[in-house]
């Protein structure tokens, strides 16, 4: 990441080398966030068979909860007196989510992956939840709980929805 611009710098009480590391965090869960958000919306777009309705909706709403936080993680990074990403490309450099591009992925086989990716996001927050009470970012790890409960209850929808019988 780049040096602060003095036009962009943000007053913080946080040390600098604190903040730092809980930027960092952020934004690698900022662009797990948009990787899992395409993915999911990908998968929303190209979702097929006898229970079509019902995972299209799903999918649907999981991507509009995921797109929904990244500002929220956005704003923690400026706060803290850091910068965030600035492109798909910056977002590809830091995402550990792993893209799908396949022709044809099954319905089963897309629930199964979006829960394995929303449990991943929960490990990122978990880094961010580690890194803001290290830093005594108070406010960062108060808001990540919140978070990782979204990404939890995403992966437990998905695990229900694909159980069979």
């Amino acid at each position: 990441m780049a040096e602060i611009n003095p036009a962009l710098d943000t007053p913080t009480d946080l040390p600098s080398n604190s903040t730092k590391s809980v930027a960092d965090a952020l934004n690698a869960a900022l662009a797990d966030c948009y990787a899992l958000y395409l993915k999911t919306k990908n998968f929303h777009w190209h979702m097929s068979g006898p229970h079509f309705r019902d995972y299209h909706l799903l999918l649907d709403d999981q991507s509009a909860q995921i797109i929904g936080v990244t500002d929220a993680i956005a704003e923690r990074v400026r706060k803290t007196g850091n910068t965030t990403l600035r492109s798909i490309g910056d977002i590809s450099r830091h995402q550990t989510i792993a893209d799908n591009d396949m022709a044809f992925v099954g319905p089963t086989e897309m629930l199964a992956e979006l829960r394995e990716d929303n449990l991943k996001l929960v490990e990122q927050f978990r880094i961010v939840k580690d890194a803001a009470d290290a830093a005594k970012d108070n406010a960062t790890s108060g808001i990540v709980d919140e978070w990782t409960d979204h990404a939890e209850e995403r992966a437990w929808f998905l695990f229900e929805a694909s159980r069979k019988g």
